[in-house]
């Protein structure tokens, strides 16, 4: 897939992939969604951001995490009530 709103420039916000040459890290806006926040609330809190944006950030995000491997944190120990002792 293509990206045309998410740029990578070395020189600017340390080359972290932002919002069209705008000084908006493409991983705010994913978190900010993480957070709940509504997309209209996105784009009032940054009037410079188009609706295709916020798509494009989350698209982003999911096609940068798709095939790498993360660290994530071990599966919950399940607790047997009865016997009192993980599984």
């Amino acid at each position: 897939m293509k990206f045309t709103r998410i740029t990578v420039n070395p020189k600017q916000m340390g080359g972290v992939p932002c919002i069209r040459d705008l000084r908006i890290p493409v991983a705010t806006v994913v978190a900010m969604v993480a957070d709940g926040v509504t997309e209209t609330e996105i784009l009032d809190e940054y009037p410079d951001l188009e609706r295709g944006d916020v798509q494009e950030a989350l698209k982003f995000a999911a096609e940068a995490v798709r095939e790498r491997e993360l660290p994530l944190a071990a599966p919950h120990e399940r607790l047997d009530p009865a016997r009192r002792e993980v599984e």
